[in-house]
Order: structure tokens, then C-alpha cells, then sequence
């Protein structure tokens, strides 16, 4: 299954970025197995395979909150539920498909 997902972390600061988001942003940079990674002024989008995804998630949040956030707010849609998984393509909650 092949995921999308989009994250804004705040508090929002105009002056300069917060360090919450620098924090966050790194995560899906550094993340294995991501697609693509698309980081705006005003949030961050990434894509990948479900596993990439979802451990790129954990990771946004654990790194966000560590450094400050007050709140992330995410969305994760699927783009394609017939891909495989990424880098760790397989079997998702035991159904192939």
C-alpha cells in the first residue's frame, strides 16, 4: 500500500523556524524508503510505501514533541492500496491484497 502523508507541527513562529520544525523535518528527510518529501513554509508531505510511512510518522512525532511542539497535525491518505509497501514491501495486516 502505497501512503501519503502531510504534517504541520506548532507553535508557529514568523520570525524564524522553530526548532520542533526543524525537528520534524529532518525525520522525513532522513527517513528510509520515502518516495519523495515535499517541505513548504506551511507544512510537509511525504510519500512512500506504507512501512516508510508509518515508521516516518512515529518518527515526525517522537522528534517533533521532543523538541517543543505543542501539537502536529497530520493527515495520511492512501494513494495506492494495491502498491506494495516500500522498502519493506509485503503483506499489510495480514491481507496481500
Amino acid at each position: 500500500m502505497r501512503l501519503r502523508v502531510e504534517f504541520t507541527t506548532e507553535p508557529f513562529d514568523l520570525d524564524e523556524v522553530p526548532g520542533h520544525a526543524v525537528a520534524a523535518r529532518e525525520a522525513v528527510e532522513t527517513a528510509e524508503g520515502l518516495g519523495s518529501v515535499d517541505v513548504g513554509p506551511f507544512g510537509t508531505t511525504a510519500e512512500g510505501g506504507s512501512d516508510a510511512v508509518l515508521a516516518a510518522v512515529g518518527a515526525v512525532l517522537r522528534r517533533s514533541l521532543d523538541a517543543g511542539a505543542t501539537r502536529v497535525t497530520l493527515q495520511v491518505n492512501v494513494v495506492d492500496a494495491t502498491a506494495g509497501s516500500g522498502a519493506g514491501a509485503g503483506v499489510v495486516d495480514g491481507d496481500a491484497g
